[in-house]
């Protein structure tokens, strides 16, 4: 059976696995939609996405679909965001919350 802090980090791996994967697939959509002139995903959904855990999809995204590199928000705001994450997780283990 499993702890509590067992459970927390199975919905924590389960959660980052699961928005990074959609991040990384929204940003390949919208890359698909900018290249066939279709409606695009907006940039605060893309930037939303990575501030909710999906900032390693994000990064991923930008750089196999060459998508919002130039973009200063996207250049400054996505890896913000991801350490912002990283240092969430090291104060939640230093406190042991997880």
């Amino acid at each position: 059976m499993f702890t509590i802090n067992n459970e927390i980090h199975q919905w924590i791996l389960w959660y980052a696995a699961g928005i990074n994967l959609l991040s990384l697939a929204v940003y390949g959509w919208d890359k698909y939609c900018a290249i066939h002139h279709r409606w695009r995903v907006s940039e605060i959904m893309l930037l939303v996405l990575a501030a909710i855990g999906g900032s390693v999809g994000a990064i991923m995204g930008m750089r196999i679909f060459h998508h919002k590199t130039l973009h200063w928000k996207f250049r400054i705001g996505v890896p913000l965001c991801l350490m912002l994450h990283c240092l969430l997780l090291i104060w939640l283990n230093i406190h042991h919350i997880i």
